[in-house]
């Protein structure tokens, strides 16, 4: 598990959570008096840390704060190849290994090169209106096709490299990567899927009379979706602000050409033990 020493380090943290600031610069200074040549320490939306990002300008991030905090880190860390670990300060945190009390005992571990990256998949989304392309987004964890503020179902037609798949009556349907399969798919009784697995997981939620299994597809697959619908239907992209689609849009999901890199600091069983302790108690209750 030896891997090239990272010395230009950012550590960045949630603005709003309390203390997230403090711990961030105890970070930093453990980091610079364990050998980082560069650390730079500020709130991830401050232009300076985006900047540093975008430009390469550190080798890792650490991000202080919630699994919401993790998503942005990684829609801008995976465009620039550079990996990611973080302390969880949030309440669930499960894309997390480091939490409040044991982050001293491993993240000096970046600097002598003791850790190993874990490459996971991402998907590209884009929202089709005829032949005309409406937006397009990278997606961390699932892009959710489903009905909008009226309590009523859609119907939604999903077609795999354009042969018919299958039909729903339902609220919605989920396209997800394995990181998101313990995500909103995992709510719908959608399987969890071992993180590093390259697959596209179609769940539907909540569907009437309608096909009610989930379906794993392979890495190189596209799904469309199509909605027929008289009322409100909506898209969001990992929890994102949703986007109003209409009757006969279509949303087109495939596997992105951008992976998210995790430094991960135990094996790969850790991610069995964590499951398992959020399955026995979850700690947002």
């Amino acid at each position: 598990m030896k891997n090239n020493p990272l010395t230009k380090i950012g550590v960045a943290y949630h603005p709003d959570i309390r203390d997230a600031a403090d711990t961030a610069q105890k970070v930093a200074t453990f980091l610079t008096s364990k050998g980082a040549h560069t650390v730079l320490t500020c709130s991830l939306k401050d232009v300076r840390m985006q900047k540093a990002i975008q430009n390469k300008e550190i080798e890792a991030l650490v991000i202080l704060g919630g699994d919401g905090s993790m998503l942005r880190a990684s829609h801008l860390c995976a465009a620039a190849g550079i990996p990611i670990t973080g302390i969880n300060l949030g309440t669930f945190g499960f894309l997390f290994e480091l939490e409040r009390t044991n982050w001293q005992d491993h993240i000096s571990r970046l600097v002598d090169g003791s850790y190993r990256l874990e490459n996971r998949m991402m998907l590209q989304a884009s929202h089709y209106r005829g032949e005309e392309l409406l937006g397009s987004w990278q997606v961390v964890n699932e892009i959710v096709v489903c009905r909008g503020q009226q309590v009523k179902p859609i119907r939604l037609h999903a077609s795999v490299d354009q042969y018919p798949m299958a039909s729903y009556v339902a609220d919605g349907l989920i396209a997800a990567t394995a990181t998101g399969s313990t995500a909103y798919a995992l709510a719908v009784n959608g399987p969890i899927m071992p993180p590093e697995t390259r697959n596209i997981l179609i769940v539907p939620v909540a569907p009437h009379l309608s096909f009610d299994r989930a379906v794993i597809l392979g890495e190189g697959s596209c799904i469309t979706i199509t909605v027929n619908t008289s009322h409100e239907a909506v898209l969001s992209a990992d929890g994102r602000e949703p986007v109003k689609i209409i009757n006969k849009d279509s949303v087109k999901v495939s596997s992105s050409a951008q992976n998210i890199q995790f430094i991960r600091f135990h094996g790969p069983g850790f991610f069995y033990r964590h499951l398992n302790r959020y399955m026995m108690q979850n700690p947002s209750v």
